[in-house]
């Protein structure tokens, strides 16, 4: 009986306080929560593609489908190696948006990870042209898709091994396996 009551007392004290203030530092119970889109961007900055792509989703249901959040389902679909998901919602991302140069450098590297050189060449142009030719990620890419389609008959497997480094403001930059060895 006195376990049963002290029991009680302690459920009892543990909740006296849900029907006043609540006492959580950091807790605003009548503000707002961050919006899901900006909460995805800086996931995907931290390389978290997967809890990225979920945040996306919770922002797609809030705001609809924009170029904004399929560019950013693609980039996350990207940092997951996801290919094809990601070639479709940059694609309409692209189609919606067509003046957004991190979109069109994003799909520039699905189409080189997928080995469409030539495709890939055009795209990095246009979002070369669209960033005025600015930004050292997407001329970089430009310059290796160049290469790659100069060079599209080299069959050295260690040569064509790359891999994807995310810059701060969401586009990717490929980077030969080889570099990143190098820089270590």
């Amino acid at each position: 009986m006195i376990g049963a009551a002290m029991v009680c007392a302690m459920v009892a004290s543990c909740t006296e306080n849900l029907s006043g203030d609540l006492d959580a530092p950091g807790i605003d119970p009548q503000g707002q929560g961050q919006d899901p889109l900006v909460v995805g961007n800086r996931l995907l900055r931290a390389g978290e593609y997967d809890l990225a792509l979920d945040s996306f989703a919770r922002a797609a249901l809030n705001q609809g489908m924009t170029a904004e959040i399929m560019a950013a389902m693609g980039t996350a679909n990207l940092g997951l190696r996801q290919l094809k998901p990601a070639e479709t919602l940059l694609r309409r991302a692209v189609s919606e948006e067509p003046d957004w140069p991190v979109a069109w450098n994003n799909l520039g590297v699905i189409l080189m990870e997928k080995g469409e050189y030539p495709e890939a060449a055009q795209v990095f142009r246009r979002a070369f042209a669209l960033d005025n030719g600015e930004s050292d990620a997407i001329r970089d890419n430009l310059r290796l898709a160049l290469a790659k389609m100069e060079n599209s008959d080299n069959t050295d497997v260690e040569e064509q091994e790359y891999t994807l480094e995310q810059q701060g403001d969401g586009q990717f930059k490929l980077r030969k396996l080889q570099e990143n060895r190098q820089e270590q």
